[in-house]
């Protein structure tokens, strides 16, 4: 019997439609979950029908009563540039309620709801749109919900919710100089998405300005238009100029501006919050400052004066990730993360950022921080306590002591606390089970209540087998997880082709004990058509420590390569793949891992599918590509060996790119340089390019359609071996 026999009588449970549609099975549960302000109710995104369009809930804890707040689930129409840039930033699929927040100090209650308009609930209320907030970006609500600030056309405003009367705080905007919104590296690279912050007491906002008129313009053409548009971004590549930012503070009534102190050298401002202050009920305003090197981070505090002190000084190699569990507490202490030891631990600061106590310590890392209950002094947070390839959820108390466990080990679980700290949900999946949500009382008397979970969805109902998590060895001996999506048994053929499904790139990891691993449908369609499908979380990746991650640091595209391979070889050797037809297909980092695994190593990967590859690293970002790679002018040698163009002329195999031609992240002008590269270098190539799409691609014929194409080149390629 033939492979192409093989191929015609398994007739696969999914189809190619499905495998390209969203969301996937299971993974429309509630989403965004967080507590009231008054801890007697839970708050999230969902949509009741299944689909992308959400609305925002409201279940009590008492009654487990549900309601919706806003809604009904209705599509929007058109969406402004600003709403498509902000919902790649955040890689938000979803339609509808797509974020919400409350006012910290109303009463009545105060939600905001950001959209085409802001909407308000005050109280039972029901929303009510603001009039004089279209155009909004990055709205946010005073303390006291009395007022709403937002930024436009590059200005910041303070609106009244009554009055509805906007107060223009600055006017002195224009091409490439913005206050109160972030920049685009702050977003995109240090999930800073704000660039306005209220003081505790509602009088005054901390804002930036920023000024990118020394960053040149990018321009992007919409060319699959009937009119062309272009799009002008202010892109700053590695090793040329960033914006230059700013941290001031000014009247929430208006006024003049006073402006911070911040350090004289190139660098980021990734974090900045008003913290509370024992003596001021403004708060004290800090910020954490990052050098351009990334490897020195500071916080900052200021007094009333505006004079600035230094509370931390952290200086690390070869990089600092930043994250977000620093938490200012009430009696002016605060909560601090590093990775001083190699992996990421909590301590307890004074005020002035003299350590009081190490709280979590270990070969495992602080994944979140999930809250604090000042009153009974514990700190929850998650962690790979007991394994990397899970999140369980602890506690541990502010005075010292071991951790305390709260959840069963196995999946991977986060949560939210009640402000009161008496209540704390959980959310969490594995590989069997789909996302669920429980809520328990934090004393201990009673067991977990189950609020959200989907019985009728599981793999058995699904036909689907989840994959098979497995150990692999790195040549050195390093120890790599991977998990393996096995094809129908079929001795006769022998080994089955492989398909590596790479990532690769650092601050991610994709093996995990997750039920989005299960329902990775192009992984299970691939395995169902008879491929062994293989992912592999190489090194350089995240979750395993600053050791296991820095791995790639200033030679991107070697040492990811080498374990993707370490990994498909040893299956080759024990008899489960096919050696001679072994595949590799990945987005953006894993674009560029597709592309370089079969520049480095063409006599083992002989088909990609490479999407949205970055071609070299001198036309990637500031702040990505120079914490892994250095500069360009410090590091030459180190971009030539990571850039696809220096071993085009390597490429031995069939190779097809997909690109988006909006893409204003990794854009297509990185396809299209090596392309210029392969054709200079007499090297065969394939293109399938989406016009009008930008980094994630959302249209869904054009979904199916190249779902449908890279199925096709692995068919014809690999499994025929033409």
């Amino acid at each position: 019997m033939s492979d192409q026999q093989v191929h015609t009588e398994r007739a696969p449970q999914l189809s190619l439609a499905r495998v390209a549609s969203y969301p996937r099975p299971g993974m429309a549960g509630p989403a965004a979950i967080g507590f009231t302000p008054d801890s007697r109710a839970l708050t999230w995104l969902w949509s009741a029908s299944g689909g992308l369009v959400r609305s925002l809930w409201r279940v009590e804890l008492g009654s487990d009563e549900r309601r919706v707040l806003v809604g009904p689930d209705e599509a929007p129409g058109e969406l402004s540039r600003e709403e498509e840039l902000w919902r790649e930033r955040t890689r938000t699929r979803e339609l509808g309620v797509t974020s919400y927040s409350w006012a910290r100090d109303a009463e009545p209650p105060v939600l905001l709801i950001p959209g085409p308009s802001l909407r308000v609930v005050v109280g039972d209320g029901e929303a009510q749109e603001l009039a004089g907030s279209a155009g909004a970006v990055e709205p946010t609500l005073s303390p006291d919900g009395a007022r709403i600030s937002f930024a436009r056309d590059g200005d910041l405003y303070v609106l009244e919710r009554e009055s509805g009367a906007p107060i223009r705080l600055t006017e002195e905007a224009e091409n490439g100089l913005t206050f109160g919104q972030a920049d685009y590296i702050a977003q995109e690279e240090f999930g800073q998405m704000r660039g306005h912050w209220w003081s505790r007491d509602s009088r005054r906002i901390a804002l930036t300005r920023v000024d990118a008129r020394g960053v040149p313009e990018y321009p992007i053409v919409h060319q699959g238009l009937d009119q062309p548009e272009v799009e002008r971004h202010r892109y700053p590549f590695a090793g040329a100029a960033n914006a230059e930012v700013r941290l001031g503070i000014v009247d929430a009534n208006g006024g003049p501006i006073r402006w911070l102190e911040l350090p004289d050298e190139d660098g980021y401002l990734v974090r900045v919050a008003w913290w509370p202050d024992p003596d001021r009920a403004e708060g004290r305003l800090i910020a954490q400052w990052l050098n351009r090197e990334q490897d020195r981070l500071r916080l900052f505090a200021w007094n009333a004066d505006g004079a600035r002190e230094t509370l931390i000084d952290e200086r690390q190699q070869p990089w600092i990730n930043v994250g977000d569990e620093a938490r200012g507490l009430e009696d002016g202490t605060f909560l601090w993360a590093d990775e001083s030891t190699g992996w990421r631990h909590l301590s307890l600061r004074d005020a002035d950022g003299s350590l009081i106590r190490q709280l979590t310590g270990g070969d495992w890392l602080v994944s979140d921080v999930i809250g604090v209950d000042e009153e009974r002094r514990l700190a929850y947070f998650s962690a790979t306590r007991g394994s990397a390839l899970q999140r369980r959820i602890w506690r541990v108390s502010l005075e010292g002591g071991e951790p305390e466990a709260l959840t069963e080990a196995g999946g991977v679980q986060g949560g939210a606390l009640s402000r009161d700290g008496a209540w704390l949900a959980t959310m969490g999946s594995s590989l069997e089970r789909a996302p669920w949500i429980a809520v328990q009382p934090t004393d201990g008397d009673s067991e977990p209540r189950i609020l959200f979970e989907q019985p009728e969805i599981s793999p058995d109902a699904l036909d689907l087998q989840p994959p098979e998590l497995r150990t692999f060895r790195a040549a050195d001996g390093a120890e790599l997880y991977g998990a393996l999506y096995q094809p129908p048994a079929d001795s006769a053929n022998g080994p089955p082709p492989l398909l590596v499904a790479v990532y690769g790139g650092p601050h991610a990891q994709t093996v995990l004990d997750a039920w989005a691993l299960t329902v990775d449908l192009r992984a299970q369609y691939l395995a169902q058509q008879g491929y062994l499908v293989l992912k592999l979380d190489n090194r350089g990746m995240a979750g395993r420590g600053l050791e296991f991650e820095a791995q790639l640091h200033k030679r991107m595209g070697t040492i990811e390569v080498d374990d993707q391979a370490a990994a498909v070889e040893q299956l080759a050797a024990g008899g489960e793949a096919d050696a001679a037809r072994v595949g590799v297909y990945g987005w953006s980092y894993g674009g560029y891992m597709t592309v370089m695994s079969m520049l480095r190593r063409p006599e083992l990967f002989r088909v990609g599918v490479a999407g949205a590859p970055v071609a070299d690293w001198d036309g990637y970002d500031t702040g990505y590509t120079e914490r892994y790679m250095a500069t360009p002018q410090t590091n030459a040698e180190g971009y030539r060996e990571a850039s696809l163009l220096t071993h085009a002329e390597q490429l031995a195999g069939k190779l097809l790119l997909v690109h988006g031609g909006i893409d204003e992240n990794v854009h297509f002008r990185h396809t299209a340089r090596l392309i210029t590269a392969l054709t200079g270098a007499g090297r065969d190539y394939d293109l399938l390019l989406f016009p009008q799409e930008r980094h994630m691609p959302r249209d869904a014929a054009g979904l199916e359609y190249q779902e449908r194409k890279l199925v096709e080149y692995f068919d014809l390629h690999l499994r025929r071996g033409s």
